[in-house]
């Protein structure tokens, strides 16, 4: 293993994307988001994906010095084009415009279409809560999940995410995806040619599977089953059908470099925290006390910011085999 700086990792993944044809500014958004990801011990959207993403690039999948574009079609609304680029730097052109929009008028919100893997849904959530907002990210992904009772992939796992300040701490983040586990599970196990647990995908005759491979062809299992896929449409119509974004089962793999630009979409709304009650951000903190007073309970988030404060001390450990693949591109 390899332990490498947070400065180190950022510099290795941004100069690997400029190589494959990424302009310097998306690149090092992109490298910083996916650092990030891999700090905070998520791995599915970190390093991992350099390799993946480059080649994207390469082959045009991933227009490499796409431009962002924004236009405000209402006082309170964004419209930002991705440009079939990285889905990063419009993230970041988006968190640049929400805070003050939504101090001005108590809310607002950004819809990006022509876009690509959002990465941890927990950080742009974050971000903004720690700007004084209460917020939330819908995304869709390419098709993974059949409806309940169907056969068929026509949702995405489709993560949703949401954030709120505390006074004088860190927000409360809550990221999740709507399968039963993130698809970068079964993706990391079949490249180490592990098994995964039965109870997470179906193969593509719908049979349960532990094989990872036959899981990737085959379809996730919906978290709290058909509550999961009700969930899933709610960010298809939010994520997709509301910004001019491409439905999951119109949308070309995250994975890989075959197939045209994947057209995905995100959807964020910010409201200040204390647009409606001026003590809200206390009323939080209360009922966050409520929760850690409680011996075994704790509020989300808490794992992920301790591996964060390690790896800012102590560096990331990556396996030799990664730093070489990304050194390599």
């Amino acid at each position: 293993m390899a332990t490498l700086t947070l400065e180190t990792a950022r510099r290795l993944a941004t100069d690997a994307l400029i190589r494959c044809g990424t302009a310097a500014p998306a690149a090092d958004s992109t490298a910083r988001a996916l650092v990030g990801a891999e700090a905070d011990g998520l791995k599915g959207h970190g390093l991992s994906r350099v390799a993946p993403y480059a080649a994207q690039v390469r082959a045009g999948k991933v227009v490499g010095d796409a431009e962002v574009r924004i236009a405000q079609p209402r006082p309170g609304l964004l419209a930002v084009d991705a440009g079939h680029g990285f889905a990063y730097p419009a993230l970041d052109a988006a968190l640049d415009a929400l805070p003050g929009m939504a101090r001005a008028q108590g809310i607002a919100a950004a819809g990006i279409r022509r876009s690509h893997h959002c990465g941890a849904a927990g950080r742009p959530v974050e971000a903004l809560a720690e700007q004084g907002c209460v917020a939330l990210l819908f995304a869709n992904t390419p098709a993974a999940m059949a409806p309940w009772g169907g056969n068929r992939a026509v949702f995405g796992t489709n993560p949703l995410a949401f954030a709120c300040p505390l006074p004088g701490r860190a927000p409360i983040v809550v990221d999740l995806a709507l399968s039963k586990v993130a698809r970068a599970n079964i993706v990391g196990a079949a490249k180490r040619g592990e098994a995964i647990p039965e109870g997470w995908a179906l193969d593509a005759e719908g049979r349960p599977t532990t094989d990872a491979a036959a899981a990737l062809n085959g379809t996730m299992v919906p978290l709290g089953d058909a509550k999961g896929t009700a969930l899933a449409l709610m960010v298809e119509v939010l994520a997709a059908g509301l910004v001019g974004a491409r439905y999951a089962a119109e949308a070309s793999s995250f994975l890989d470099a075959a197939g045209d630009p994947p057209g995905t979409g995100q959807f964020l709304i910010a409201l200040d925290a204390g647009a409606l009650s001026e003590d809200a951000p206390e009323r939080f903190a209360v009922l966050a006390a409520a929760i850690e007073d409680q011996d075994g309970a704790r509020l989300p988030g808490g794992r992920r910011l301790a591996l964060r404060a390690r790896a800012a001390a102590d560096g990331l450990s990556v396996p030799d085999a990664l730093v070489a693949e990304i050194e390599a591109l």
